[in-house]
C-alpha cells in the first residue's frame, strides 16, 4: 500500500498543507474545529507522520540511544528499564542497541543512532579505547558512559565501584572459612571484569591466599557451565572451595555444572558468589549470594544527568559512582567473623 502524503490529507480535510503540518506537529495556531477535520482525515487515510523528515528539518530527534554489551543479560535489561522510565518522564523515546561485546557492532550502532540525530547516547563500551565516543561528543552529540568510568577521557559517566565490589566478595568468602578461592570471568579487557578481579585479588593477597583466574570469552550461563565442568572434574586436592564469578550469569552456569555433573554440595564443598544481583539470583536451586549493583538507578541517573548537561551552557562533565552491597544467600557458608577492612555489611535476603 502506498504511503499517504500530507497533501492527500490536506485535500481530504479541505485545508492547506501548512495547516496539516501545524496539526501533526502539535502547533496551537490551528482552530480546534479545523484541527478536528485534519485529525479525522488522518484517521480515515491512515497517514503516518514522517518523523525522519522532521528530524532533518529540526536537526535533532526526541530520542536517546542506548548501547549495551548484552541485552539478554538481566542486568542490562534493568539498566534499560530505568533509562526508559526516565525517558518517558522527559517525553523522549529510547532506542536500544546490543553490541554483543563486539567493537565493530558497537560502532555500527553508534553510527546508526548518529544518523537518527538522537539527543544523546548512553553507552557501555566494549573496548578500552573511548576515542570514538569522545569524537562523537566533540561533534555535538552528548555521550554518557553507563557502568563504565570515564578515566582519561572527556566524557561523563555513571558507574559502580567494582573494585570495592570485588573486595566485598572475597571478604565474605574468606570470612566463611574458604581458603582456596578462584575467580571466573572475562574477557579481562572489560574494565568491569578487571576491576572486580583487582578488588578480589587485593583481599586474597592481604590474607595470604592466591586467586587463580579462569578467564572466559563471554559473561554467560553457558560459559559458567563450561568452566564449572572443568573445575568439578579436578582432583579433590586441586579443586577450589569457593568461586567468585564476575557476574550472576556465570555463577548460575557454574552452579548448574556443580549440581548436574558432580556430587559436590553448595556451599559445603564449594561456595559461590556472583555479581549484579539480577532478579532471579534469589530463585536459583541454591539461592545465590551476589554483589548487588543498582541497575535501574544506573539507567535512570544516566538519562537524568545527560539531560541536565544538555540543558547547561557550561562544558562540565559529571562522574557518578555508586557503592555496591553484598547480598548474602545460601550459596555461601555462614560468616564466622565480621568482614574485614571496613567492607560494607552484608544484606541478608
Amino acid at each position: 500500500m502506498a504511503k499517504v502524503s500530507m497533501r492527500e490529507v490536506a485535500e481530504r480535510a479541505g485545508v492547506s498543507v501548512g495547516t496539516v503540518s501545524h496539526v501533526v506537529n502539535g502547533s496551537s495556531k490551528v482552530a480546534e474545529a479545523t484541527a478536528q477535520k485534519v485529525n479525522e482525515a488522518i484517521d480515515e487515510l491512515g497517514f503516518v507522520r514522517n518523523a525522519a523528515a522532521r528530524q532533518l528539518r529540526s536537526g535533532h530527534s526526541s530520542s536517546l540511544g542506548l548501547v549495551v554489551l548484552d541485552s539478554a543479560n538481566p542486568f542490562f535489561a534493568s539498566v534499560a528499564h530505568g533509562a526508559g522510565h526516565a525517558c518517558d518522564e522527559a517525553g523522549l523515546s529510547l532506542l536500544i542497541g546490543d553490541s554483543g561485546t563486539d567493537e565493530k557492532r558497537e560502532s555500527k550502532y553508534l553510527e546508526l543512532f548518529a544518523e537518527h540525530r538522537v539527543n544523546g547516547l548512553l553507552v557501555t563500551p566494549t573496548g578500552a579505547d573511548l576515542s570514538e565516543l569522545e569524537s562523537i561528543a566533540a561533534r555535538g552529540t552528548p555521550v554518557m558512559l553507563v557502568d563504565r568510568a570515564s578515566t582519561g577521557y572527556a566524557l561523563s559517566s555513571v558507574t559502580v565501584d567494582n573494585v570495592a565490589g570485588g573486595r566485598m566478595a572475597l571478604d565474605h568468602i574468606i570470612a566463611g572459612g574458604c581458603a582456596s578461592p578462584v575467580f571466573i570471568g572475562g574477557p579481562r579487557s572489560l574494565p568491569q571484569v578487571a576491576d572486580r578481579l583487582a578488588g578480589a585479588r587485593e583481599r586474597a593477597e592481604a590474607s595470604g591466599l592466591t586467586l587463580p583466574v579462569y578467564e572466559t570469552e563471554q559473561l554467560t550461563i553457558l560459559a559458567g557451565r563450561d568452566v564449572g565442568r572443568t573445575i568439578v572434574g579436578l582432583p579433590e586436592d586441586q579443586r577450589p572451595d569457593a568461586v567468585f564469578c564476575a557476574n550472576d550469569l556465570l555463577a548460575v552456569g557454574f552452579m548448574q555444572a556443580v549440581l548436574m555433573f558432580s556430587d559436590l554440595r553448595v556451599p559445603a564443598d564449594i561456595a559461590i558468589v556472583g555479581y549484579d544481583d539480577i532478579d532471579y539470583a534469589f530463585s536459583t536451586i541454591v539461592p545465590l549470594t551476589s554483589v548487588r549493583q543498582p541497575a535501574e538507578l544506573l539507567g535512570r541517573t544516566a538519562v537524568e544527568t545527560l539531560l541536565q548537561e544538555n540543558a547547561s551552557t557550561s562544558d562540565v562533565h559529571h562522574d557518578r559512582e555508586f557503592t555496591p552491597e553484598l547480598v548474602v544467600r545460601e550459596s555461601t557458608r555462614p560468616v564466622r567473623t565480621d568482614p574485614a577492612n571496613g567492607s560494607a555489611p552484608p544484606v541478608d535476603e
